[in-house]
């Protein structure tokens, strides 16, 4: 992943119940889809007026309104008053901060959740924050930024497919199921990151590789956060006493509760060989510290003879005898290199070099 940081602001709190975009800055775009359909029936519109999604808030087919962008206050303001949804469910809408969760209203169950997206040109994560509304007859879905996962469920729906046959609660599931298995897209890519930096270490450790290292230790506990609640979220929809979730849906739930288990085991397993990575880069520094002090030990100690060779006959004595030799110089040349190629042979009969 490329060089990034999660940084934790201390924002200030909008006042109780008052709608606040915690994105900065605003973007006011907003894109709104409407998807109404049954068994025998289907419908699928963008709108530009929120006021056309009130019509259907008393159909007896099943409505998925979707809201891609969370900018315009007053267009989530005008579909919560429509819908009568709590307003402090609609501040939760704008906490993009929250921690996934689910909400027993009666009339109605709120769900948020993060969907992980994987950017590969900047080799980043993008987390994104997700709610949904369950009513009797609808769903609405808000999120961050336009574009998502959900093109699978949209084409099952287009198609006549079994999800027609059900209510909200299993299109809840699907999108749901939808999240959950594009986390199984996002941790083959950090496995790749993973793999590829795990050889890296065992092969040429460098000062890059240890950033690299608490980059990917802070993007695992940044993802930890954003899926370990999902476990309990999913529990919790799971075992709802409400009537908006039909038993015949709650086997789909246990299904992608599963599945959610299987995404935190991997990912505590990711966790785990990260932690790891930090001794596999100092006992691969360590390594090669070793190497590089013993070539710097083989040389000197190569040099020690022939220091005292040269020193020898570098002293200012008059009676020494070879210094007159016509081929004293020559001699201890030849002497000099037999023990330098004598100490190489040693060394590397011992495996030394």
């Amino acid at each position: 992943m490329s060089r990034h940081h999660h940084t934790f602001l201390k924002r200030k709190e909008p006042l109780p119940a008052t709608l606040h975009p915690d994105g900065s800055p605003a973007d006011p775009q907003v894109l709104i889809t409407v998807i109404d359909y049954d068994d025998t029936h289907f419908q699928e519109k963008k709108v530009d007026l929120i006021s056309d999604c009130f019509p259907f808030r008393d159909t007896e087919t099943v409505t998925w309104i979707n809201v891609d962008g969370l900018g315009n206050p007053k267009i989530i303001e005008d579909l919560g008053k429509c819908f009568v949804i709590h307003p402090l469910i609609l501040e939760d809408i704008f906490n993009t901060g929250q921690r996934p969760k689910m909400e027993d209203l009666d009339q109605y169950i709120y769900l948020t959740l993060k969907m992980l997206t994987y950017l590969p040109r900047e080799k980043k994560i993008k987390i994104e924050h997700i709610s949904m509304v369950i009513g009797k007859n609808f769903l609405i879905s808000f999120q961050e930024d336009i574009g998502d996962i959900f093109d699978p469920v949209r084409e099952r729906i287009r198609k006549d497919g079994r999800i027609r046959k059900f209510g909200p609660d299993y299109l809840a599931y699907a999108l749901i199921d939808a999240i959950v298995d594009n986390y199984f897209s996002v941790m083959e890519k950090l496995e790749e990151q993973v793999e590829d930096l795990e050889e890296e270490l065992v092969t040429n450790p460098t000062q890059d590789s240890l950033q690299k290292i608490n980059h990917l230790k802070k993007d695992m506990i940044f993802l930890r956060k954003s899926v370990w609640p999902l476990r309990e979220m999913i529990n919790n929809l799971e075992r709802s006493e409400s009537a908006l979730i039909k038993e015949s849906t709650r086997i789909y739930l246990r299904d992608v509760y599963d599945h959610s288990i299987q995404v935190i085991d991997t990912l505590e397993t990711f966790r785990d060989m990260v932690s790891g990575m930090i001794d596999i880069y100092l006992s691969g520094l360590s390594y090669k510290m070793n190497e590089i002090m013993k070539v710097l030990t083989l040389i000197a100690t190569i040099f020690i003879p022939l220091t005292f060779v040269v020193g020898l006959y570098g002293m200012n004595f008059k009676n020494m005898p070879e210094i007159d030799w016509e081929f004293g110089y020559y001699s201890v040349l030849i002497v000099m290199a037999v023990m330098v190629l004598g100490m190489l042979t040693y060394f590397r009969r011992k495996k030394w070099i």
